[in-house]
């Protein structure tokens, strides 16, 4: 019994090391070489690059201080207004006295702000912006890599370079000529 299994298995095993012998990995129908590299070029491409830069100055500007401000020139100015509308209106007298009140008011209000001193200051203030300035650069788009096999040279494009050797996948298929 022992002899009948184990001349079962031999063509198997013969099978299994003819395969690897030749560099199958499991398929019969494709396996790997490593093939010599004739010539790699890098390829480039142009891309636009966006440099952020923060530029500041000085820049002078007036500051206000908050002053006093007395609003007795507008009430005097309203009673001055609403007597005079009071004398003049005749025998409107509500009607000029309100119009006389309001001018009034408006008028001591306006003499009021002439008579304030501009109480202000300069002072310097750091403005800041940012300034786009874009470049052009070359950069790597991977490599164009000549190798041979079988007699004739092929191409293929990588992302690294391979150096003197690449693996290559080869497929072999029967050919019907029908």
């Amino acid at each position: 019994m022992k002899l009948t299994k184990l001349l079962l298995l031999v063509p198997l095993l013969s099978s299994c090391a003819s395969n690897a012998v030749a560099g199958h990995r499991g398929d019969n129908e494709r396996y790997y070489v490593d093939a010599p590299v004739v010539r790699v070029e890098p390829m480039y491409r142009t891309v636009r690059v966006d440099r952020p830069r923060r530029e500041c100055w000085d820049e002078e500007v007036y500051v206000e201080r908050p002053a006093y401000r007395s609003h007795t020139g507008t009430i005097l100015g309203g009673i001055v207004g609403g007597v005079l509308g009071h004398q003049v209106g005749g025998s409107h007298h509500g009607l000029a006295t309100a119009a006389g009140t309001v001018l009034g008011a408006s008028v001591g209000r306006d003499m009021s702000a002439r008579r304030r001193v501009d109480d202000g200051y300069y002072s310097s203030r750091e403005r800041c912006d940012v300034r786009h300035e874009y470049t052009r650069e070359q950069r790597n788009d991977g490599y164009r890599v000549t190798y041979a096999y079988a007699g004739r040279e092929h191409v293929t494009i990588t992302d690294y370079d391979p150096g003197d050797r690449i693996r290559v996948r080869v497929a072999v298929q029967p050919q019907y000529d029908y």
